[in-house]
C-alpha cells in the first residue's frame, strides 16, 4: 500500500509540470573521448543567440544522458562543462518546427589531453576518477583474461585476495558486491567466481557511497559493470585458457588442473540491447602449510607445531543474459538473468606433533603425534532475477521501478579425522560436520530523479527481504570400528531473517568549479533469529540515519581534491550468528552467537589528485572510526 501511494504521489507531481507546445527539448550524451565513459552530473547550457530567450540549463545523470526543456524559437550557443575535461561549445538551431533536438554523443577531452605527445613508459590501468567513484577499465588486466571477477579484482588498488580467493578491501571483509548496479545478497565469493573476467566492462570502486546506495558494508562497494552490444549489429567473442604445469614442487597427492573458457554474444539493433555469456572454469591450486598454534590454559602451555599438504580443487559453472527493449523514446524495460554454480574442496592433510607444558615446572607433561587429514565442501548455486521500468517525463524528470529476487542453496561439510601417526587405519577421532543454507531474497525500488537548478533531485523508497535457513549436524565417533554419533549440542536447524524498509533523498550537482553531492538515508531494520532447539526468537530491531558528502573542488591545472563523508552499517551474517560450532581444523573450533549487533562506521575520506604528464597521481586517505 505505502509503495502505491508513493508512486501515486510521484505521478502527481510529474504531470502537473507540463511544458508548452511551443517549447524545445535538447538531448544528448556525454562521454569521455578516451575511454567512452559516460561524464555523470556535467553541466549543460543554452544561450540564446538573440538574447531574446533566457538561458536554460541541466545537469547529465549518471549515464551522461541531459535534457533541456523549454527552448524558444531561436538559435543556441550550447555549453558543455566538466571538472578536468575542455568546456565545448555546440551552436544548434532551434528555429525549426522539429520540438525534440537530439545531439547525439558528445565527446569531451580530458585536459591532460592536450599535451603534444605522451610517451608510456609502463603499462597502468586506465582510470577515471569521478566525484563518487573510481572506474577501472578490465581491459587494461591483461592477467585476468581467461579467468573470473576475482582475478579481475586482483589488479584494483585496495583490493586484496589471498590464495583460498578471501577476498578484502582496505584490510575489510566487510564490503558489498553490486553487478550492473544491482545489489546481490549472495556469497561474495559464489558470485564472483561465476562472473568470467572477459565479460567485464569495468569495475567501480565506491568508497564513500552516497545516500542513494544500501548503507551495508564498512569499506565501501564494489559495482562489477559488464559488457554490453556498443554498435548496431551482432557479434560473438570466445576464450579459452589452460594452465601450465606448477612451478613448485608442494609433494600434493594429485596434479592441480586449470582450465576454462567462456563465449559472450551481443546483440543490438533498433530498440533492442541484449547480450548472452556462459563460462566455465577449472582452477585448482596446489599448496602446502607449515605453522603453529599455542594455547595457555590453567598454566598448562600447549603448541601445535604442523606441517603437511593444503590445496585447492575448484570447479565454476556460469549463464548470463542481459536485455533492455525502448518501448518508446520516453519508456524502456531492461531485464537480466544470472546462473551460476560453484564447488571447492579443500584438502588439509596435516601432521601434528602437540606438546603440553606445565608453566610453573617448565616440564613437559605430554606428547601427541597423529595424522589429520582435513577435507572441505563448499558448493552452491544461485540464480538472481532482475527487472526493471524507467519512464521519462516531459519535463525531464525520470521514475524508475525495480525488482530483483535472488534463490541461492549453499552447502557442504567438514570431515576431520585425526589418525595414528604409525597407522593410518587407527582412527583416534573423526568429527563429520554437515550444513545446508537454502536463501531466498527479494528487494523492490522506485527512484525519482529532476533536475533543479544547478544539480539534480533524487529520492525513492527500497524494500528487502533475506530468509536464510540452516540445517547443521555434528557427527563424532572415537574409533576405527565406531559407529557415528549425533552430538545434539552442536547440532540444530536455525532460521534468519531480515527486513529492512529504506527512504532516501539527495542532491548532486555543480557550481563553477565545485562538484557536490549530500543526501540522507533512513532505514528501518528488523533481524528475526530462530533455532529448532525451542529457545525464544532473538529479535533485533533498528532505526537508523545514514548522511553522506562528497565534494570535488578543481584548482586548475589538473589538479583536484576530493572530500567525503558515508555512514555505513555491517551487519552480521549468518555464520556469525549461528551459535552451534563447526571444527574447521583439528586445532580449532568456530561458534557464533545470535546477539552480536552490528557495526556502524563513520567514513572519512580526502584524495588529492594530479594529472602528470605521463601519469596520474590519486592519494586518498581515509579513516573509519567506529560509531557503535
Amino acid at each position: 500500500m505505502k509503495f502505491r501511494l508513493i508512486t501515486i504521489l510521484l505521478l502527481a507531481f510529474t504531470f502537473s509540470n507540463v511544458f508548452s507546445q511551443n517549447d524545445r527539448v535538447l538531448t544528448g550524451k556525454l562521454l569521455d573521448s578516451l575511454t567512452s565513459e559516460p561524464l555523470a552530473f556535467a553541466s549543460v547550457w543554452a544561450d540564446a543567440i538573440s538574447q531574446t530567450s533566457l538561458t536554460k540549463g541541466s545537469v547529465a545523470d549518471e549515464k551522461g544522458s541531459f535534457e533541456i526543456v523549454g527552448l524558444r524559437k531561436d538559435k543556441y550557443i550550447i555549453k558543455v562543462e566538466y571538472v578536468g575535461y575542455k568546456t565545448k561549445f555546440i551552436e544548434v538551431d532551434a528555429s525549426k518546427e522539429t520540438q525534440r533536438l537530439d545531439l547525439g554523443a558528445i565527446t569531451l577531452s580530458p585536459l591532460s589531453q592536450l599535451l603534444e605527445s605522451v610517451t608510456v613508459s609502463r603499462l597502468k590501468p586506465n582510470v577515471v576518477a569521478t566525484i563518487e567513484k573510481q572506474v577501472f577499465k578490465a581491459e587494461q588486466f591483461e592477467v585476468a583474461k581467461g579467468g573470473t571477477a576475482t582475478d579481475a579484482l586482483k589488479n584494483i588498488p585496495s583490493v586484496a585476495v589471498n590464495a583460498e580467493g578471501e577476498i578484502t578491501v582496505r584490510g575489510s571483509k566487510g564490503f558489498m558486491v553490486m553487478v550492473n548496479g544491482k545489489p546481490s545478497q549472495v556469497d561474495v565469493a559464489t558470485l564472483l567466481a561465476q562472473i568470467p573476467a572477459n565479460s567485464i566492462d569495468k569495475i567501480e570502486m565506491i568508497t564513500a557511497p552516497s545516500a542513494k546506495y544500501d548503507a551495508d558494508g564498512k569499506a565501501g562497494i564494489i559495482n562489477i559493470v559488464t559488457k554490453r552490444g556498443v554498435n548496431n549489429g551482432f557479434s560473438i567473442a570466445s576464450n579459452m585458457q589452460l594452465g601450465l604445469p606448477r612451478i613448485e614442487e608442494y609433494y600434493n597427492a594429485s596434479e592441480p588442473k586449470r582450465y576454462g573458457a567462456d563465449a559472450t554474444i551481443n546483440y543490438k539493433k533498433g530498440s533492442w540491447d541484449a547480450s548472452f555469456s556462459v563460462n566455465y572454469l577449472k582452477n585448482d591450486i596446489a599448496g602446502r602449510r607449515i605453522g603453529d598454534v599455542n594455547t595457555t590454559i590453567n598454566n598448562i602451555f600447549t603448541s601445535f607445531p604442523s606441517e603437511g599438504e593444503r590445496s585447492f580443487k575448484r570447479e565454476n559453472y556460469g549463464l548470463r543474459f542481459v536485455t533492455s527493449y525502448k518501448v518508446s523514446k520516453n519508456d524502456e524495460i531492461s531485464a537480466g538473468i544470472y546462473l551460476g554454480e560453484r564447488t571447492q574442496y579443500r584438502t588439509a592433510d596435516i601432521y601434528y606433533r602437540n606438546t603440553k607444558t606445565d608453566l610453573l615446572t617448565n616440564k613437559v607433561i605430554g606428547v601427541a603425534q597423529y595424522f589429520n587429514p582435513n577435507l572441505v565442501l563448499k558448493s552452491g548455486d544461485f540464480k538472481v532475477f532482475n527487472l526493471d521500468y524507467t519512464h521519462i517525463f516531459k519535463n525531464a524528470s525520470t521514475l524508475t521501478l525495480s525488482g530483483l529476487y535472488e534463490k541461492a542453496n549453499l552447502d557442504g561439510f567438514t570431515k576431520n579425522r585425526n589418525l595414528n601417526n604409525n597407522d593410518f587405519r587407527d582412527t583416534l577421532q573423526y568429527t563429520l560436520n554437515t550444513g545446508n543454507n537454502p536463501l531466498n531474497a527479494i528487494r523492490l525500488k522506485a527512484d525519482y530523479e529532476k533536475i533543479i537548478g544547478i544539480g539534480k533531485f533524487s529520492f525513492g523508497y527500497q524494500y528487502r527481504t533475506q530468509n536464510q535457513e540452516g540445517g547443521f549436524v555434528y557427527l563424532e565417533k572415537s574409533g576405527s570400528f565406531e559407529p557415528f554419533v549425533i552430538n545434539p549440542a552442536f547440532s540444530a536447524e536455525i532460521s534468519v531473517q531480515n527486513r529492512i524498509h529504506a527512504l532516501y533523498s539527495q542532491y548532486a550537482g555543480k557550481f563553477k568549479k565545485l562538484e557536490f553531492s549530500a543526501g540522507l538515508r533512513y532505514e528501518n531494520a528488523l533481524r528475526e533469529f530462530t533455532e529448532s532447539r525451542g529457545s525464544e526468537s532473538t529479535i533485533l530491531k533498528l532505526s537508523n540515519l545514514f548522511p553522506s558528502a562528497n565534494f570535488l573542488y578543481d584548482f586548475g591545472k589538473d589538479l583536484r581534491v576530493k572530500l567525503a563523508y558515508s555512514r555505513r552499517v555491517q551487519r552480521s551474517t549468518n555464520n556469525e550468528l549461528n551459535p552451534y560450532p563447526e571444527r574447521e581444523h583439528s586445532e580449532t573450533l568456530e561458534q557464533g552467537d545470535p546477539n552480536i549487533r552490528p557495526e556502524f562506521i563513520g567514513i572519512y575520506e580526502a584524495g588529492i589528485s594530479k594529472d602528470l604528464k605521463k601519469t596520474t597521481l590519486y592519494c586518498k586517505p581515509s579513516v573509519s572510526p567506529i560509531l557503535q
